[in-house]
């Protein structure tokens, strides 16, 4: 199953719509997409507009794929799990957001095993049609590393600013 999600703040039409047309024109290939409250409503693939915290972890565990705005909630939650990843920032140019910082998350992504990053829908139908051929992510600790507990303490317990 491909599992697209948009994240919870906003709508993202362009790469819903992109994802809806590649289930079109692959129906043997389940695509569900959870699509933020918009207007618009998929043709091809299952979709809501939301989902319970629940639903989202059953929806992302069952997947083989994952594709997914440049939100950083979703590349951890993929990593966690093992699940490549493919993500489309959102542009500030296109009225996707307020300003271009998930293109600049984008070039971080880039350099990440199991993340593939497109900037437009013909390079992520290209993509979905190998997504059987992603490479997995690196897998993520489930320890935060030693320096981020320490600031996270002396921020929470001491009062102190960590980044000034």
């Amino acid at each position: 199953m491909i599992f697209l999600t948009v994240g919870s703040q906003v709508p993202f039409d362009r790469l819903s719509r992109s994802v809806d047309a590649w289930a079109a024109r692959n129906p043997q290939t389940e695509v569900f997409g959870q699509i933020g409250r918009t207007a618009w409503r998929p043709a091809a693939m299952q979709w809501a507009e939301v989902l319970s915290a629940d639903e989202y972890l059953e929806l992302l565990k069952r997947a083989r794929v994952i594709v997914a705005h440049a939100g950083m909630g979703t590349v951890i939650s993929a990593a966690e799990h093992g699940k490549p990843l493919i993500v489309m920032p959102r542009r500030a140019d296109l009225g996707e957001h307020r300003n271009d910082h998930q293109e600049f998350t984008a070039k971080w992504l880039m350099t990440r095993s199991g993340i593939s990053v497109v900037h437009g829908e013909d390079e992520l139908q290209q993509l979905l049609d190998k997504a059987g051929t992603l490479v997995l992510p690196d897998s993520l600790g489930s320890e935060a590393c030693e320096r981020m507990v320490t600031v996270l303490r002396e921020f929470i317990f001491e009062g102190v600013k960590p980044f000034q």
